[in-house]
């Protein structure tokens, strides 16, 4: 592959601020969420805009000079040592991309801000829970994660996953969408649901718990960018609401990009004012 190069295209963008309920722009954004501990990237996973603005949240608190670490989603807990090895500059990128399993659009959609941010000396998190164990979790339910022996310290230690709840109601109804209000339910399709819920919470537990982990330490002030998917950090859930848990009286903000159609038509409705701190409007 060439040399990653930060991205230099204009990415057309308006920033909402849901707490002063009024567009911002996209510095001043940085500089407030550059006080922040844990700042959460909601994206949209096909979104090219949406990836350019991720780099440009790295670069800008760069400028900044804020001492940062990198989280993301798209890393499982096990490809931790093929990241920093590659950090380190003990292997290289073909050896780093066997064994760290990225997604499939790595190249497209990820690799300019790892390589960002392995040029400028940020700390890489692979904070998701492997995706055979999420797998094992959906099929069987929690007692795969207590099965695992060796590989239990894959998964968050403390796990706290109710099926009940406004995020747990949210993400079945989220299955339901997919799988469409017309379709036949089947008699295991509530226990199926709530299998997969079980192995969304997993993933949850496991990236709030690498987070704190990243940022509790006291010696030096860090603040975590992390990337992930809108719907883990949406309305202060999932992934935002197990940090949280595990870093009281810490700072952490949610950074939702939306792209849509028309960008000087965007406005947020009632839902979005509750959706994150901040609302980043982008083309798609």
């Amino acid at each position: 592959m060439p040399p990653a190069k930060a991205l230099e295209s204009y990415v057309p963008q308006r920033v909402y601020d849901t707490h002063l309920k009024t567009f911002a722009d996209f510095e001043t954004m940085l500089a407030d969420i550059a006080r922040a501990d844990v700042i959460f990237v909601g994206e949209q996973h096909d979104d090219a805009n949406t990836h350019r603005l991720e780099l440009a949240v790295l670069e800008g608190l760069t400028r900044r000079r804020v001492s940062l670490v990198l989280g993301m989603e798209m890393f499982e807990r096990d490809a931790q040592p093929a990241v920093d090895a590659y950090f380190a500059g003990s292997s290289e990128e073909p050896a780093f991309l066997a064994a760290a399993r990225p997604w499939p659009r790595y190249a497209t959609d990820y690799r300019a801000s790892v390589e960002f941010a392995r040029e400028h000396h940020i700390p890489l998190i692979a904070s998701n829970v492997p995706r055979r164990i999420a797998a094992e979790v959906a099929k069987t339910g929690l007692a795969a994660v207590e099965s695992l022996g060796a590989d239990r310290g894959l998964v968050a230690a403390d796990l706290d996953c109710a099926l009940t709840g406004a995020y747990y109601d949210r993400f079945v109804q989220a299955m339901s969408d997919h799988t469409g209000s017309n379709a036949t339910p089947l008699p295991d399709a509530a226990a199926k649901s709530d299998r997969y819920y079980l192995a969304q919470c997993v993933k949850d537990e496991t990236m709030g718990e690498s987070i704190a982990a990243a940022v509790r330490p006291t010696d030096r002030h860090v603040t975590l960018v992390h990337y992930n998917g809108s719907f883990h950090i949406d309305f202060g859930e999932g992934t935002v609401a197990k940090a949280r848990r595990r870093l009281p009286g810490r700072r952490l903000v949610v950074v939702s990009i939306l792209p849509v159609e028309d960008l000087d038509r965007a406005r947020p409705d009632d839902e979005d004012l509750t959706r994150a701190d901040y609302l980043v409007y982008t083309v798609k």
